[in-house]
């Protein structure tokens, strides 16, 4: 009884797991603490910064770390059990779920740059037509501010804090080239840090900055734009090939429930745990291969 009950909820967790990872795609979660950023800001020096502030890795917190660690483990353990049918099995795969961490937190850092390139995308709309309406540098970034609180309500919207970062430290003397070339450096986007290169260049030079600004707008614009229907078009077959690679487990739990004799052969001796272990690398590997074709970089 108590073996059905855990091949069942092995059986659950593999037709739900392809729809988790998929979700997750998207839609990670955001880190539950925030760090505020001091007010006042040294002319000379550069403020140490919390890793809220930096787009390129993500700390899970200790509850994020733990939960991360006992839903692997546990999805893993299970798995194990239904391939080996041994508890002992299933607590060594459990181990597994301590290698989860480090992919969970680049996963929630990847979604952060994803979610602030888009939203960048819309601050460069904004500055281009205030710098168009003959607004000076500094004011349009001021501006920017208030335009994007239209469009993202929510204050703590990374975009609106960085966009807020950036005037502040211009009214403590720092250089707007200098504080975009923070921010590209600390976003991890090459749009972003493409952008803080070309405007620092043509704001030295003395060009038309208003020119420059335009059609690197509509440049960075456009590639973002790919990017997202690229990842519209991928979402599907995502969700398509993580179900796929889920339907042998759920046939197997489905066998081992509906027909243990049948399976039977396969437990307890070492010719049945090297077939199992064949097939669950290959399963793995299928999905490893799927995951490396649909990773499209544009």
């Amino acid at each position: 009884m108590i073996e059905r009950v855990l091949i069942g909820l092995a059986a659950m967790i593999v037709l739900l797991l392809g729809g988790r990872m998929a979700a997750d795609r998207f839609f990670g979660k955001k880190s539950s603490s925030s760090v505020e950023e001091p007010h006042e800001l040294p002319k000379a020096e550069e403020v140490h910064l919390g890793a809220e502030w930096d787009y390129r890795s993500y700390t899970l917190s200790r509850g994020e770390y733990a939960t991360a660690i006992i839903a692997a483990g546990l999805a893993a353990s299970l798995f194990g059990y239904l391939f080996y049918r041994s508890i002992w099995v299933s607590a060594l795969f459990f181990l597994a779920g301590f290698l989860y961490p480090p992919h969970r937190a680049a996963r929630v850092a990847e979604k952060r740059r994803d979610e602030l390139s888009a939203q960048f995308k819309q601050a460069l709309y904004s500055l281009s037509s205030l710098l168009s309406a003959g607004q000076s540098v500094e004011n349009a970034f001021r501006g920017i501010c208030r335009d994007l609180l239209l469009i993202y309500p929510n204050p703590e919207t990374p975009i609106i804090r960085e966009m807020e970062r950036i005037v502040r430290r211009m009214e403590h003397g720092i250089t707007i080239e200098e504080a975009l070339s923070d921010f590209g450096t600390r976003s991890g986007v090459e749009d972003i840090m493409n952008f803080a290169n070309v405007f620092s260049i043509s704001k030295r030079t003395g060009g038309n900055l208003v020119e420059v600004v335009r059609r690197s707008t509509q440049i960075i614009a456009e590639k973002i734009e790919v990017k997202q229907e690229i990842a519209v078009l991928l979402a599907q077959k995502k969700f398509e090939s993580r179900v796929l690679g889920s339907a042998p487990l759920a046939i197997v739990a489905f066998l081992s429930l509906a027909s243990p004799d049948y399976m039977q052969p396969l437990y307890g001796n070492a010719r049945g745990a090297a077939i199992m272990t064949v097939c669950l690398i290959a399963l793995f590997g299928c999905l490893w291969v799927s995951k490396k074709i649909m990773n499209l970089n544009v």
